[in-house]
């Protein structure tokens, strides 16, 4: 029987630390400008102040962010179609551009390590992976308490 502890510890480090040299190595966005991108990416528009409370940042560094953006032409603001006094951001075609370009650099590094590092029987196993991690993934946003 694994140890879960230890399992878990080790899984956490190893995680960290891949997707740290990943960044270093094919990142082409900062840190926030690539989170803020994904999440309007993935979720679609959003107030700065949803977006901040996602990111855990304060608001007014995601205005920062947003602002910075903007002058970028990745994203751009418009009214809230539910509260004629808001504003949401949304990513521009520019600003989705931007990001895939990010995120094939970040496979293509990846790809290109597990392709020169591992053997194929490790490949295999790793192969495995994506689909367990899946499903943690699954069971912590079941178990998740509301925020």
């Amino acid at each position: 029987m694994p140890d879960h502890e230890h399992l878990a510890e080790r899984l956490r480090t190893s995680i960290g630390a891949l997707v740290r040299i990943t960044r270093s190595q094919a990142d082409a966005l900062a840190p926030p400008v690539a989170q803020t991108l994904g999440l309007l990416d993935r979720d679609g528009e959003a107030s700065i102040a949803s977006l901040a409370q996602r990111r855990r940042v304060r608001h007014q560094s995601q205005s920062r962010t947003v602002k910075d953006l903007e002058d970028l032409g990745y994203v751009h603001r418009r009214h809230d179609p539910h509260d004629g006094r808001g504003r949401v951001i949304a990513i521009t075609p520019e600003g989705r551009a931007a990001l895939d370009r990010d995120r094939r650099a970040r496979r293509d590094w990846l790809a290109a390590a597990i392709a020169t590092t591992l053997t194929p029987a490790e490949q295999d196993v790793l192969a495995e992976l994506p689909a367990l991690l899946d499903r943690l993934t699954a069971h912590a946003a079941d178990t998740a308490e509301p925020r």
